[in-house]
């Protein structure tokens, strides 16, 4: 059975809802030996392999065989890389685009460009990938992180507010696992204080807010195209504006200081080489005409797993707005502990004797918590802005509630386009049945 991946989120979340409130059990949870665990002996819930999907094929060979043919390889001006930018802009519209080398450049190519020195702080998430604040710290900035939604692990728009001083330059805010964030409001706020709004959306191709994708609203937007994202290169990423006054700088920022539009204004700062080559740039124009599939896809499977879910106590599912687009680069969902009767390694080892792959959260500890941050360590165990009196900032002292308690309750489920409903509505039987055998 194959639902339609374009129905409006409003009708499948009722029509599901409804088909599940009349069916309390779904296939799944059926059987002899059903309630008996797999980890107890009992029959796995889900004994098929999880589905894979094929990401790569003939349209990549045929934009990379295009390459080779090439004089150069080199980016500026060339085929790959015009196509690649072209294709881009159709989608996101921005003027100015810089492909790069990592979704991490991007992101120290929209820092530099937005003009962030020695001192200046950056409010950005407490639980992300590091490369959202590598730039940052090797501007000689300061991250100040926020505290998180608890359900859609996005900025606090309220304690994004709270936290900004008069050294706050800009926010990066993180469209974490593909869920948009608020972005309206922080818009608001960054547009109130004079800030610049970066959108990391290293995790959200194809995602769209209130109907527009993601990385239009902010001044700058940051994708990658490391090998997991929905899109991929192996590793890559772009960068890119419609600001006038940003796009030439994302350009400076990308290519050692070398303003190629306007070759008057370069070499005046330090810059690092972030440039792509032409066999990414091509891989990735042959990657992008599959994108909206992909999103579409991972989109209404995500809200499948959450229709699912639904009424299940020890699982606090992803909350998406139904006015927006989530394409689950992982489907995040958090254990609610007071519901249960074991830990979440338990819990997780339950569920993958029952042949389904969840993990122990995202990453391991907040951002603020890792040695660099509360050693201050970033370079050769220093920190030289620290040393000069140019930030008070103490790691070791920020302590964010809900941040940690999502660190400590969060599970990830490698969700992909290649699964289909009756492979979702298994993996929610075995979940059903894990938190049926350890309910509180």
């Amino acid at each position: 059975m194959n639902q339609h991946p374009h129905v409006s989120r409003r009708e499948f979340l009722a029509a599901t809802s409804t088909a599940i409130a009349a069916l309390p059990l779904a296939a799944a949870d059926a059987g002899p030996g059903s309630s008996t665990l797999a980890i107890d002996g009992g029959s796995k819930a889900v004994p098929q392999a999880m589905p894979k999907p094929k990401r790569w094929g003939e349209p990549e060979l045929a934009q990379l065989a295009q390459a080779i043919q090439q004089p150069s390889l080199y980016y500026w001006r060339n085929k790959q890389t015009a196509l690649f930018t072209q294709r881009y802009q159709k989608i996101y519209g921005h003027k100015f685009v810089q492909p790069c080398s990592s979704g991490s450049a991007a992101l120290h190519i929209a820092v530099g460009a937005a003009g962030i020195g020695p001192g200046d702080e950056v409010i950005t998430s407490s639980i992300t990938d590091i490369g959202t604040v590598i730039g940052v710290i090797f501007q000689n900035a300061v991250p100040v992180f926020a505290e998180l939604d608890p359900h859609t692990y996005c900025l606090d728009p309220h304690d994004v507010e709270s936290k900004i001083t008069p050294r706050t330059k800009a926010i990066i805010a993180v469209h974490l696992s593909g869920n948009p964030f608020r972005l309206a409001e922080l818009k608001e706020i960054a547009d109130r204080h004079k800030l610049i709004l970066i959108e990391d959306c290293a995790q959200a191709w194809g995602a769209l807010y209130r109907g527009k994708p993601v990385g239009t609203v902010g001044q700058i937007c940051c994708f990658s195209l490391q090998d997991t994202k929905h899109i991929a290169c192996g590793d890559g990423g772009v960068v890119s504006t419609s600001d006038p006054r940003l796009g030439p700088l994302l350009i400076k920022y990308g290519d050692k200081a070398m303003n190629r539009l306007n070759p008057a204004d370069s070499s005046n700062v330090i810059a690092c080489n972030y440039r792509m080559t032409e066999l990414q740039a091509a891989f990735v124009a042959a990657q992008l005409t599959r994108l909206e599939e992909i999103a579409a896809r991972r989109s209404w499977l995500g809200e499948l797993l959450t229709a699912e879910l639904a009424g299940v106590a020890a699982i606090a599912p992803p909350k998406v707005d139904p006015r927006d687009r989530c394409v689950h680069w992982a489907y995040m969902c958090r254990l609610v502990p007071e519901k249960v009767r074991c830990d979440r390694p338990q819990f997780v080892k339950a569920l993958a004797a029952e042949g389904v792959v969840f993990t122990n959260g995202y990453i391991a500890t907040p951002i603020y918590g890792m040695p660099m941050f509360r050693n201050h360590s970033f370079f050769a165990g220093r920190w030289p802005i620290k040393e000069a009196g140019l930030t008070v900032m103490d790691y070791a002292k920020v302590k964010l509630p809900v941040t940690e308690a999502i660190i400590s309750t969060c599970m990830r489920f490698p969700l992909n386009e290649a699964m289909d409903e009756d492979y979702i509505r298994a993996v929610a039987g075995a979940v059903r049945k894990v938190a049926r055998h350890y309910a509180a």
